[in-house]
């Protein structure tokens, strides 16, 4: 078992960090992903282009990784999202971007391409962070839970994205209870370290897919929550679950869409500052930080 190196990644984040937000780029679609990619960089931006940076050769290897987890659908809770594939929502825009940004507003070293990787790849454990996406229809194999459960453990961390409504959460807290029979999901308050580690997060607030985020700034009301799911879809959830010393192994940010707020960030000017700008970059970037500091 390889250990991860976390200290290595612990580095001042610049202070401007915010200013440097409202920077925008690039304008886009979406579509899924040819063949089996295993990087970020093998896959067409679906959006407003990519963003390209290089490291030094000396930290070729000392750098943080965005890798997401391709992984098995199975039956479907909701009209969005579920069905087989949907572990490619929001790739690679939302991944290449988040790294970008990482690079862009702080002094971490950040890798120029993302990794997309099986539970049951080696190299899963070379990867203290990993991403779920859209995980209303999702199902562990066999062989995938007692090795997930492995990596969580021994220090990794899982950030669980984009599901709305009770029975996407229902599946998915179904699917975690295999991994964690003896243990729960509990809300983090916004007292917790994580909300204020780098950005002042003052509210869980909800962002919305793009199409929704653009509509809002029309409507009365500003709605932002998916009605097409049920229950209450305009609650933001972040549940955690904890290992024995209290550190979190696993984020799940429920009924709310930052990987849409990574992706389309330079496809509207509303959606931009409204969402991406205020809401999905900076719990990111926090939950990032936090999670390699810890």
């Amino acid at each position: 078992m390889k250990f991860f190196l976390r200290r290595s990644l612990l580095i001042a984040f610049v202070l401007t960090a915010g200013a440097v937000l409202a920077q925008r780029r690039w304008g886009g679609g979406e579509g899924a992903p040819v063949g089996n990619p295993r990087t970020a960089r093998e896959v067409e931006s679906h959006s407003t282009g990519t963003p390209m940076w290089t490291n030094e050769t000396r930290f070729k290897r000392d750098v943080f990784t965005f890798a997401r987890l391709h992984y098995s659908s199975g039956g479907h809770h909701g009209r969005w999202g579920g069905g087989p594939g949907v572990w490619h929502t929001d790739f690679p825009d939302s991944d290449l971007n988040l790294s970008y940004r990482l690079q862009q507003m702080t002094s971490m070293k950040v890798d120029p391409d993302a990794r997309v990787l099986y539970i049951t790849d080696k190299e899963l454990f070379d990867y203290p962070w990993v991403y779920i996406v859209e995980p209303g229809g999702l199902q562990f194999t066999d062989a995938e839970v007692p090795i997930l459960r492995k990596y969580l453990l021994n220090g990794g961390f899982l950030m669980i994205d984009d599901f709305w409504g009770d029975s996407e959460w229902a599946n998915m807290e179904n699917e975690m209870r295999r991994v964690f029979d003896d243990r729960n999901f509990e809300e983090l308050p916004l007292e917790h370290e994580l909300y204020h580690c780098v950005f002042e997060i003052k509210e869980k607030g909800q962002c919305p897919n793009v199409w929704l985020g653009e509509r809002s700034q029309y409507d009365p009301l500003h709605r932002t929550a998916e009605s097409n799911h049920d229950g209450d879809t305009r609650t933001v959830h972040h549940r955690v679950i904890k290992d024995d010393q209290g550190r979190i192994m696993v984020i799940a940010c429920h009924n709310t869409d930052n990987g849409d707020g990574w992706e389309r960030e330079g496809e509207y000017e509303y959606y931009f500052k409204n969402f991406s700008e205020k809401i999905a970059y900076p719990l990111g970037v926090n939950i990032i930080f936090y999670a390699m500091t810890h």
